[in-house]
């Protein structure tokens, strides 16, 4: 059963021009031409497009591009690494949240700073957090930090409450949440000197870590499908 370019792209409400840049991105197999040069496409086509959409939300859209150029081109275990990788991304963003949830434990009202020992400076920071300095000079600029400067150096100084907004921050910002999200939490942080302020940030990623791993569940079945279609077209040449 041949179909058009329309048909696949019916059934997820795509233009027909998204399909044919599919396929020369290489996410479906080339199509087959009828004799009068219109490309026509199998239910091999339909199943790999639908693995591809499944994909995107699952992994991203460079992965998921990246994971139908390698089956389409007889890589399957590169496309396996590609998910594997991913999935251990996943993994990472599930640690980090349980690393914000455990600092936010020990968030304590914040003090004076001038009184506070173990204050710390700039670089010594930055090295402790894997960042630039330059980072964390941006983050100052936005609002996320706010560390005083010595009378007499000028030098930035970051005390404890100061060294937990820049852990805060630099966990919120692998969550995917941006500087002025982060900059007003933080902000409410200070002011209630609790962790009440971040629960709904800490809800909304754990809802989107939540939804990327049913997706993958979702985009591994879809993958399948189109791998046994592919393995199906392989053994039964068309006659």
């Amino acid at each position: 059963m041949w179909l058009r370019p329309v048909d696949l792209a019916r059934e997820h409400g795509l233009s027909t021009q998204a399909v044919r840049n599919y396929e020369d991105a290489g996410i479906l197999p080339p199509a087959g031409r009828s004799p009068h040069g219109y490309r026509r496409y199998s239910p091999r086509h339909a199943a790999a497009l639908r693995a591809f959409l499944a994909l995107v939300p699952a992994h991203g859209h460079p992965t998921a591009s990246a994971v139908m150029r390698a089956v389409n081109g007889g890589a399957v275990d590169e496309a396996l690494r590609l998910i594997d990788e991913s999935h251990v991304r996943l993994a990472g963003d599930r640690s980090t949240l349980r690393d914000v949830e455990d600092a936010l434990r020990g968030l304590a009202p914040q003090r004076d700073p001038e009184a506070e020992p173990g204050a710390t400076f700039i670089g010594p920071l930055a090295h402790r957090l894997g960042l630039r300095p330059a980072t964390l000079r941006t983050w100052e600029r936005a609002g996320l930090v706010v560390p005083r400067r010595d009378a007499r150096t000028g030098y930035r100084v970051y005390g404890s409450a100061d060294v937990r907004d820049a852990l805060l921050a630099h966990q919120l910002r692998r969550g995917g949440h941006g500087l002025d999200r982060i900059a007003r939490v933080l902000a409410e942080v200070r002011t209630a000197g609790g962790p009440e302020p971040l629960q709904a940030a800490l809800e909304e990623w754990r809802g989107r870590l939540r939804a990327r791993g049913l997706a993958m569940l979702t985009a591994a079945a879809a993958l399948d499908a189109y791998l046994c279609q592919a393995a199906d077209a392989v053994a039964t040449p068309a006659g």
